[in-house]
């Protein structure tokens, strides 16, 4: 008996002493509800997580306030109206200081009145920074909070809370709700940069221009800081504008005290998004900020899209095709204008559903957050390998080396349906487009830009206007058969014309496979590229009977291919027409902001092997003077980024500036330290100015 009483008597010291310990322990991480009789209202309450790091010596806590119905308070920045919230810890002992995490607030606006904070349930984390972790720590804190309706009031709550750092533990509850805070915590993002943040002091308005890789969706910026100046000025909400992966957001300031002074002051600069936030510093200087208002416009971007596919017709990258085009035109002659009309809608389907494989393409890649941008399949050696055949096979067949023969009853059906092979003309329009990809075209690369940092749906309307301006020859024949009939009539010299043209053709192959020593060995690729060569010459004189200009022709080539090899293993000895070319610097970010304080002139030129238009460029431009011999100036620094294979760095630096292609050529100055960029198909006379403009003559 004595022995059972013993035993329930221990048991209920133990359970007594567990109840004690747990309100101990709540007693250490909470305050509990606190409130103020004459405003019931709004209640709150101050946790200790128990998360804490004897290191650096701080202890994260949070405060949780409820808020009843429309009652709101107040961000940092109240904005027009209201008081920031406050806690005055000079009572309390072992504490050094205490850092206040701001959730992203929202716009209020009430008679013409905008102030920017909270309604319902907010939780603020906090950071404590305790002077010694080994001694007990005593909070005492007076709370200062502003709540309003239609009306405000201001009321005091005091924070009292002591704890031993040495014997906190975890709290689920409270590492929950500050987890749940800092989750709605602007921080820093390594894909947005603030490109610039001018202060007009005549119109009063301050332009913050952002950009983000990853694009924008509906995008909002708040502005403040910590000096005096800035907390006097008042800055009302911004005009956001977005023009792909670039935000410019134009708002008012104004102050109490007089005239705005931000001038060289350091601002926090808030951005809100539809699924994240970010915050960040800059200081805001008096260099002007150009605006345009094209990249809002869906109109004026079809516009855009439009003439840059009409352009592609004419950029080098899709020269081999013009025989072709040209032989179907001509060809094209004597047939019904049903048939002609049919043939050349076939090639316009073709450009259509390549330009929709190539936006189903990038939407794959958008959606599993991989790089984008025109032209990168040219950066998979999978898709060069199918193109060399592909080319290979449309050269042969241009040059007569074979032909698909068909049963008599297959031909007599396609007579009388009156065919004439429509799908070689759809497959024609699809090779057409694939082969236009690894050019940059004037307008294509605004109109790219702009659809690969909009919805997926924008995205595949600009790339359906991409392929109609590029189709709109063959959709004006289309149209009207009859201008068909403009061109000269066939005879012996379309052969002629078919066959230098399917030489052309043979050349890009050789091209295309030239790009594979990028991938592979370039004795292995040289090695394909001479028996490729040999084996359709060989096929040519057996078809068209070895004549001396098939064997000439042969022997030229092929010495050509060997003599371009063995130059190039010996161009230092070798006099050419071009200069040599100027020692670049890997790409580095970072380096161009010091190149540029020490007063030098930072020339950007981001290309690609495969990139026809960067070769022009280079060969034309930049290889010629005078902008070779100013490259060739001492205080010009000269960048490459090589975005031939897949590279993450060279695309995010392509997306910070907006441009999802290549060729990119800005030019950085201790006068333009944001860069000039210049356009796709370089001059002299652009690269020059903005040599000058950037730096002074000469890069001076």
């Amino acid at each position: 008996m004595l022995l059972k009483r013993f035993s329930f008597i221990t048991t209920f010291i133990a359970l007594v002493s567990t109840l004690f310990t747990l309100s101990v322990s709540a007693t250490e991480y909470s305050t509990g509800w606190l409130s103020n009789p004459d405003h019931p209202p709004v209640q709150l309450r101050y946790m200790l997580t128990g998360q804490q790091d004897p290191e650096s010596k701080t202890i994260e806590a949070l405060m949780e306030v409820k808020l009843d119905t429309d009652w709101k308070t107040y961000w940092r920045s109240p904005g027009e109206g209201g008081v920031a919230p406050s806690i005055d810890w000079e009572l309390s002992s072992n504490l050094k200081d205490v850092d206040w995490h701001w959730p992203m607030p929202a716009r209020y606006e009430f008679l013409g009145v905008e102030t920017l904070g909270y309604k319902n349930t907010i939780v603020f984390p906090m950071t404590l920074h305790i002077e010694d972790m080994t001694k007990p720590v005593f909070l005492s804190g007076m709370l200062t909070m502003s709540s309003c309706t239609n009306i405000c009031v201001l009321t005091d709550y005091e924070i009292s809370l002591s704890f031993d750092p040495t014997k906190l533990t975890s709290s689920e509850e409270a590492m929950h709700l500050y987890n749940q805070g800092m989750s709605q915590v602007p921080k820093a993002q390594p894909t947005v940069s603030i490109d610039a943040l001018s202060w007009n002091k005549d119109k009063r308005v301050l332009t913050v221009v952002a950009k983000n890789t990853l694009g924008w969706s509906k995008p909002d910026v708040f502005i403040d800081g910590e000096s005096q100046n800035v907390q006097d000025a008042s800055f009302v909400k911004p005009s956001v504008q977005v023009n792909g992966n670039t935000l410019t957001a134009q708002m008012k300031v104004s102050s109490w005290f007089g005239e705005p002074q931000l001038l060289g002051e350091t601002l926090n600069v808030t951005i809100s998004d539809t699924d994240f936030s970010v915050e960040t510093q800059a200081v805001a200087n008096d260099i002007p900020v150009a605006i345009t208002s094209s990249g809002n416009s869906m109109i004026e971007i079809i516009g855009i899209a439009l003439l840059g596919g009409l352009i592609l017709n004419i950029m080098p990258c899709v020269l081999p095709v013009l025989g072709m085009k040209l032989s179907s035109v001509i060809s094209a002659q004597g047939l019904q204008q049903r048939q002609i009309r049919f043939q050349f809608l076939s090639s316009a389907a073709g450009i259509l559903f390549s330009f929709w494989l190539l936006a189903g393409f990038l939407v794959v890649l958008k959606l599993s957050g991989q790089a984008l941008g025109w032209g990168v399949q040219f950066q998979s050696p999978y898709f060069i390998g199918a193109m060399v055949v592909i080319t290979l096979l449309f050269a042969a067949n241009m040059l007569g080396l074979f032909e698909i023969r068909l049963s008599s009853n297959a031909n007599t059906w396609m007579a009388t349906k009156g065919d004439d092979s429509y799908a070689g003309h759809f497959v024609q329009g699809m090779f057409a487009t694939l082969l236009a990809t690894p050019c940059s075209a004037p307008f294509l690369g605004t109109a790219v830009a702009f659809a690969l940092g909009a919805d997926n749906l924008t995205l595949v309307a600009v790339f359906t206007a991409l392929a109609v301006g590029m189709a709109a020859p063959w959709l004006l024949i289309a149209l009207s058969p009859r201008l068909a009939n403009v061109l000269p009539k066939p005879g012996l010299w379309m052969d002629k014309v078919k066959t230098l043209f399917g030489f052309m053709m043979l050349a890009t192959s050789l091209w295309l496979l030239s790009l594979m020593t990028n991938f592979f060995g370039t004795a292995a690729v040289v090695v394909t590229g001479i028996v490729m060569i040999i084996a359709l010459l060989w096929r040519l004189g057996k078809v068209k009977g070895r004549k001396p200009v098939i064997l000439a022709l042969a022997f030229i080539v092929v010495g050509s291919g060997g003599g371009l090899i063995a130059g190039s293993m010996t161009a230092d000895n070798w006099a050419t027409p071009l200069p040599q070319d100027h020692p670049w610097q890997p790409l580095d970010v970072d380096a161009i902001q010091q190149h540029v304080n020490q007063g030098k002139t930072v020339f950007v030129d981001v290309t690609a092997d495969w990139c026809i238009t960067c070769k022009v460029n280079k060969v034309s431009v930049l290889l010629q003077d005078p902008v070779y011999s100013a490259l060739g100036a001492e205080n010009i620094v000269l960048m490459k980024g090589d975005w031939t294979k897949p590279s993450d760095y060279v695309t995010g630096y392509l997306r910070s500036n907006g441009r999802f292609g290549v060729p990119f050529n800005i030019v950085y100055g201790p006068n333009a330290p944001m860069g000039i960029e210049l356009p796709v198909i370089l001059n002299s006379n652009d690269v020059i100015t903005a040599i000058e403009a950037a730096g002074g003559k000469g890069g001076q």
